[in-house]
């Protein structure tokens, strides 16, 4: 039986949830010869013994105690604030690194970090979930197959049940940057195009906090990308009916949309329609779960050099590089051509 070690900086709402699905994996892994074992770590020293009692895992005091412990694979799930530093961390440890999205605040924070990576040929892997959703790989097969056509349009949509706490949304980087960016990086990876400009408008008629905090409760940007395809993509902090992610694509010869089945958080005005018949998901984690745990199963993979990259850190500095230029927009009134992004 071989031991793949994972160290686990940050058990907060994400961490504890890539904690509980690294302690599943062995349920898949252990037949294949492969036993995973986690030790983590946090500020947060009672609440960190906790969660690795309760899984079996092992606590450690300090980032870098659970560097020097010998570990085969680095995952971070802290504030955004902690990712560059921690991303250098693990790399300068020889590791690869799981990390959860953003690389960075913002673009230009985050392209120091790239170049750090690429001089000392480090392993990234960025957290970018919805590449692992079932709907969304289909999508993507069925248009890189030929059955959509051309695309013509999509429409992206991204909304949370409720807000999270305001001193959340103050760290946060704006609706766009934290919701939206998913969005972004789905576009990109199920196209194969870049988003070249975007406009953007939001506004605020929930709670007056967030306006305080410099964000919006919802939001839409209008995307055109390199070959002149056109697209939306909304976000609001408000939906009342559940958790709704979706993305409908209209293609010349088919449509499809990823995220319409039963759990989907909206009804038909139509007489006798009763879809969708189940109870909606109430969050993201819900509505990622499977997804979740692909990415971190991924995340093995890549250690025991099984895969490549699911999703590296140029990847997510693209999509950042959208976002980025979405909160200017929505600042500026105006479109922003991504090329010129002024990261905020």
């Amino acid at each position: 039986m071989r031991d793949v070690i994972l160290g686990l900086v940050g058990v907060g709402r994400i961490g504890v949830m890539h904690a509980n699905n690294i302690a599943a994996l062995n349920e898949v892994l252990n037949p294949q010869g492969i036993n995973v074992r986690l030790r983590l770590t946090d500020v947060a020293a009672n609440h960190a013994r906790a969660v690795a009692a309760g899984l079996g895992a092992e606590f450690l005091p300090s980032v870098q105690s659970i560097l020097a412990s010998g570990l085969d694979g680095l995952v971070i799930a802290t504030g955004t604030g902690t990712h560059p530093e921690l991303i250098k961390a693990g790399v300068d440890a020889g590791i690869p690194v799981f990390c959860e999205k953003p690389v960075a605040l913002n673009v230009a924070d985050a392209l120091p970090v790239l170049d750090y990576i690429r001089d000392r040929q480090g392993v990234v892997q960025i957290g970018h979930q919805r590449r692992f959703d079932a709907g969304y790989q289909e999508a993507r097969r069925a248009y890189q197959a030929g059955e959509l056509g051309w695309i013509h349009s999509l429409r992206a949509v991204t909304c949370d049940m409720t807000p999270p706490p305001v001193e959340f949304l103050a760290s946060s980087g704006g609706l766009f940057r934290d919701c939206s960016v998913h969005d972004f990086d789905i576009l990109r990876w199920l196209t194969g195009r870049e988003i070249v400009e975007v406009y953007a408008r939001g506004s605020n008629n929930g709670d007056p906090a967030i306006g305080a905090a410099g964000d919006v409760d919802t939001a839409l940007a209008l995307v055109t990308f390199d070959d002149g395809t056109v697209g939306t993509v909304s976000a609001t902090r408000y939906n009342g009916a559940g958790h709704d992610v979706r993305l409908e694509i209209q293609g010349s010869r088919s449509s499809l949309m990823v995220g319409l089945d039963d759990k989907t958080a909206l009804a038909s005005a139509e007489a006798g329609i009763t879809f969708p018949a189940g109870e909606p998901h109430r969050t993201f984690a819900e509505r990622f779960d499977q997804a979740y745990r692909s990415e971190m199963a991924a995340f093995v993979e890549l250690i025991l050099g099984r895969r490549d990259n699911p999703c590296t850190p140029e990847d997510a500095v693209a999509a950042s590089r959208v976002a980025d230029a979405a909160q200017e927009s929505l600042a500026t009134g105006v479109p922003v051509r991504v090329a010129q992004t002024v990261a905020r």
